[in-house]
């Protein structure tokens, strides 16, 4: 799975994502462990169950995610787990990777971290940006009816959504 045609980057590279990340990890998840109980740690650190993928397992398994689009289940078969484990892990990994931001080939140190930056950054360079069709009709869709927003789209893309507002429930 760390070959660069799933994951999108040299191995080289996700080696150095993966070091990377490994600080902030442990404080993410030990902060959101605190915010659940309330209260500090009773047990000693490590105690508990462990996880069952590794942290460089989960880096690399968002990463295929982002880039393939492959379902969680599909990844949780991969990985010999189950989907939620999958599941979970990505949704622990894609803030860090968002908060760590997007670098600019040919300019280094310049970090894209949200929209507002890639804009400024596409209108400074002379850059002119498209906007993905699939997220204009979930918006639509959100916007016309709240019935088609919330139906789920797994198996089919976005594209196909019903953007009629239904006439009766």
């Amino acid at each position: 799975m760390s070959h660069p045609a799933f994951c999108g980057i040299s191995r080289a590279h996700l080696g150095e994502l993966i070091e990377e990340l490994a600080d902030p990890w442990p404080a993410r998840c030990e902060s959101a462990l605190r915010e659940r109980r309330g209260a500090a740690r009773r047990r000693a650190a490590g105690a508990g169950p462990k996880h069952d993928l590794v942290f460089a397992d989960r880096v690399l398994a968002t990463l295929v995610r982002l880039r393939t689009g492959l379902p969680h289940a599909a990844l949780a078969e991969l990985y010999g787990t189950a989907r939620a484990t999958v599941s979970r892990a990505i949704g622990e990994i894609r803030p860090l990777l968002a908060a760590r931001g997007f670098a600019v080939l040919d300019r280094p140190g310049v970090r894209l971290r949200t929209l507002a930056d890639v804009f400024a950054y596409a209108e400074a360079e002379g850059i002119r940006l498209r906007i993905d069709g699939a997220e204009i009709h979930r918006a639509i869709a959100s916007l016309i009816s709240d019935h088609s927003a919330r139906r789920p789209t797994r198996g089919k893309p976005s594209t196909a959504l019903v953007l009629a507002r239904p006439t009766a429930y």
